[in-house]
């Protein structure tokens, strides 16, 4: 006789429960849906809010659709102070950001130097400006910059020029005071990145290269400098951002003058849309152009910085 032998019968859940799999997929979605709800109300729907008042025109809630609809779009490439403050925006961004990561990168690298005496008093140090208030550092170099402040005392003590400089009255330096501002407060916390990422290359790379007659400088462009590309990338993204919404010192060191002359775009954007005479459409309209050109140059160097297959 021969045996039969049962084939082992699976377990069969109960009509309407849900499996294993399917319980963590929906306490998945539970942690999910709370704060996808959240970025959509507080992020997605004024960005829409935003983009319907830019097809609107009329001044405080007296709005009426403009007609044509991209009327706001088109007065902006009319609007002589708009393309004033683009380029002084891109002023700022084309020297600014350059110096301050390059800055960033040097400070970095020699203060990832294992035989430096007080590294942490100098990492402090060169951070410490970033954690100033915006507005507390805008108003000291205000203060500093004056006619009658320490900048034009030190230098005419040191003779080097005969009567007091009015930096914050004309163009070019008001400007010049802007740049340096923004690159003494924010050269530090670039530094904080890419001594993250030095501290994370392998040493055996640099070691090699020492080991086959590199010079300091060559080991620094060739070896380290490569392995630093995703992080530079990241920073030249943040910086430009960040450049490109200027805002706090704009309107704290110059007010924007003289004469707009040093006013950013989003200043322009927050005299249009609160201050005189609000016109909140046009100023919805400029707003979508800044994010158009913070979107646009974030692509572009992403896909030039990116090399990855």
């Amino acid at each position: 006789m021969s045996a039969t032998v049962d084939e082992p019968t699976a377990t069969k859940r109960p009509r309407g429960s849900m499996s294993p799999s399917q319980r963590r997929n929906l306490t998945g979605w539970a942690f999910l849906i709370p704060a996808a709800a959240l970025i959509a109300i507080m992020s997605f729907w004024p960005m829409i809010q935003a983009f319907i008042l830019s097809l609107q025109t009329g001044r405080g809630s007296n709005l009426d659709w403009a007609e044509p609809l991209w009327y706001n779009y088109q007065r902006l490439f009319q609007d002589e102070i708009f393309k004033l403050t683009l380029s002084n925006t891109f002023i700022y961004l084309i020297i600014q950001v350059p110096i301050m990561l390059i800055l960033a990168l040097v400070l970095a690298n020699l203060l990832n130097n294992p035989n430096l005496r007080w590294k942490a008093f100098w990492r402090t140090a060169i951070f410490l400006p970033c954690a100033v208030s915006l507005v507390s550092y805008s108003l000291v170099f205000r203060t500093m910059f004056a006619t009658d402040g320490f900048v034009n005392d030190a230098l005419m003590w040191l003779h080097l020029i005969d009567s007091p400089i009015n930096w914050l009255g004309q163009a070019g330096t008001a400007r010049f005071v802007i740049i340096l501002g923004l690159i003494w407060r924010w050269t530090g916390y670039n530094m904080v990145f890419y001594l993250a990422a030095l501290q994370n290359i392998d040493a055996s790379s640099v070691e090699a290269a020492k080991v086959d007659g590199a010079t300091s400088w060559q080991t620094f462009w060739f070896v380290t400098v490569p392995q630093l590309k995703p992080m530079i990338l990241l920073t030249a993204i943040m910086s430009t951002n960040g450049t490109l919404q200027l805002f706090d010192e704009s309107f704290n060191l110059t007010r924007g003058g003289p004469a707009y002359q040093s006013m950013t775009m989003s200043h322009y954007l927050y005299e249009i849309s609160f201050q005189r005479n609000p016109n909140v459409g046009y100023g919805s309209a400029l707003s979508y152009v800044i994010l158009i050109l913070v979107a646009v140059l974030a692509l572009i160097q992403m896909k030039v910085g990116d090399k990855r297959d």
